[in-house]
């Protein structure tokens, strides 16, 4: 089906969705696993009269308009209709990703100073064990069984709902919808300021940029990627796996539910597609219905898309949007480009293509810098082919982090009426107008004689086959480091450390980008990565271990 959304009554970005059950009521909105080896599906409409509910029950216990309301549960069919629940009764929405850690998570529910709490049994239980951060909450949901702990169960709240159109709240202009969380994998967690208009034009945006139409099956396996499949008018297929670590998701799993349901599109992390990639082509699976693979998150590695690629049909694409939690899409590439071009030059040194930029967004490279910038007069760009640090603005574009004056500082240049999110990742234009992007702005190397980014070295790196992924760190002081490569191996098999660490060598000999790599180690084991996307390499700790093992010196 491609017929288009009845037009929308208001702002709220809830409002899609009973756009949506007016179109198609009986249309799967959520495919789950039902934890008996089968299935269990909730129509739009359902899901629509559902939210309803839970939105009057919600407003019942005090979960109105304004409160700062933390949802810690993972995709599933309580996730959904809380969540347009919760956009219906006009509260702010907090998602943070338990991922982050037990420390980090604390701190961050201490800065959001919640007005109301949902969460399954396990979130309970450590607001009992850690109380301090939940002191302001006045409202209490357990998404299961709630055991000793007050409050309320979402059933309960659900019996004090009616079965009636909730009176959506028409949110003010720029009236915040939600704060969500980065993951602070280059940094300390902070909640980008997400309004109503936000949202709205981030499903705009990537229902063009894809070309997306309602009725087409979806398999999200990002908890951010699946609050957008209802409203972009998609079925949700929830596949049987931990989101909080995507890279350990069983490709069975994923393959079965794919195959199950027909879907015609899926997101997925780096690390998760590319186990998918390597099970598919070992197995000789065939996924013939997929239109479109979106991968976020992380560079894509060329031998990523092409073993997932094998796997597709020959029209089918594998398209990695570059953005971030507060700003997302920025730009978007293809497969096919990549494989028949970029790919190429980013195995020389070139950087990694991420494409041109989606409409309505601007994107401009500045002299690269750590102090903050107010304003645009103050900025200065950056000649094209020139790395420099990434500038983003556009209607994605949030305006700030809660509670973190400072580090809205630092990331946010005022433009007139606009804001400029200065992206944290470096990299430049080329002559046709396609981002490369060369690694974030804190993990670049300054040496004595000029500064290495991280990606262009580690593309050239990853190519040898016995290297499943390689990180530049620097030791020592910034304007002295030393560049020191590490290495983690494809598999037990394969040559020595010492062969590795030769031929490595030998090959960063080779291209301009990776002659001045002072050092190449074998790292024990796997790298430590985000837990989130289990695709950013935490730089960070390998050069805390670099530096404790003497290394560059």
């Amino acid at each position: 089906m491609s017929a288009p959304l009845q037009p929308k009554l208001s702002t709220n970005i809830a409002s899609h969705l009973p756009a949506m059950a007016r179109l198609d009521p009986a249309r799967p909105a959520i495919i789950a696993p039902d934890g008996k080896g089968g299935w269990r599906t909730m129509t739009f409409g359902q899901l629509d009269t559902l939210s309803d509910r839970i939105a009057h029950g919600l407003a019942a216990i005090g979960v109105t308009r304004g409160a700062r309301t933390v949802l810690l549960a993972p995709p599933s069919f309580e996730f959904f209709p809380l969540v347009f629940a919760i956009f219906k009764v006009g509260a702010v929405m907090v998602a943070i990703d338990p991922g982050i850690g037990r420390k980090a998570l604390l701190a961050c529910l201490d800065e959001v100073k919640a007005d109301a709490f949902i969460g399954v049994p396990a979130a309970h239980v450590a607001r009992l064990l850690f109380p301090g951060p939940f002191r302001t909450v006045k409202a209490n949901v357990t998404v299961g069984r709630r055991f000793l702990w007050g409050g309320h169960s979402l059933d309960e709240v659900k019996a004090l709902g009616k079965d009636e159109p909730y009176p959506m709240v028409d949110p003010a202009k720029g009236e915040t919808a939600a704060i969500l969380f980065t993951s602070g994998s280059t940094g300390i967690p902070k909640g980008a300021v997400y309004s109503h208009e936000i949202f709205d034009a981030q499903v705009r945006l990537i229902r063009d940029a894809y070309r997306i139409t309602p009725g087409e099956i979806d398999l999200p396996t990002f908890p951010l990627f699946a609050l957008f499949d209802p409203a972009l008018g998609m079925t949700a297929v929830l596949p049987d796996m931990d989101f909080r670590f995507p890279a350990k998701a069983d490709p069975r799993k994923l393959i079965d539910a794919m195959t199950t349901h027909g879907c015609t599109s899926m997101f997925g992390s780096p690390a998760l597609i590319d186990n998918l990639g390597r099970y598919g082509v070992a197995h000789g699976v065939r996924l013939p219905g997929l239109k479109r693979v979106l991968s976020a998150g992380a560079p894509v590695r060329v031998d990523v898309l092409e073993n997932l690629t094998k796997l597709l049909g020959p029209d089918a694409q594998i398209f990695t949007p570059f953005g971030a939690t507060e700003s997302l899409p920025v730009a978007s590439i293809g497969s096919h480009e990549v494989l028949a071009d970029t790919g190429k030059l980013a195995m020389q040194g070139k950087g990694v293509c991420v494409g041109r930029p989606v409409p309505e967004i601007t994107v401009r490279v500045i002299e690269i810098s750590d102090a903050p910038i107010a304003t645009w007069a103050e900025a200065r760009e950056v000649p094209q082919g020139v790395v420099g640090e990434i500038t983003v603005a556009g209607p994605v574009v949030t305006r700030e982090y809660w509670a973190r004056p400072e580090q809205t500082k630092l990331a946010k240049i005022q433009d007139g009426d606009r804001v400029v999110h200065r992206m944290g990742d470096v990299g430049y234009l080329d002559e046709i107008g396609r981002l490369w992007m060369c690694g974030r702005k804190g993990h670049r190397v300054v040496t004595a004689s000029g500064t290495l980014f991280t990606t262009p070295v580690e593309e050239v790196i990853n190519q040898h086959e016995a290297v499943r992924r390689s990180a530049l760190v620097g030791v020592g002081p910034a304007g002295a480091q030393v560049p020191v490569l590490l290495l983690e191996r494809e598999a037990e098999q394969g040559p020595t450390d010492g062969a590795l660490v030769q031929a490595v060598k030998e090959l960063a000999a080779r291209h301009e980008t990776t002659r001045r790599v002072a050092h190449v180690y074998v790292y024990p084991g796997e790298f430590p990565v985000d837990r989130r996307h289990n695709a950013k390499i935490e730089r960070e700790r390998l050069a805390v271990w670099a530096t404790k093992k003497g290394l560059g010196r």
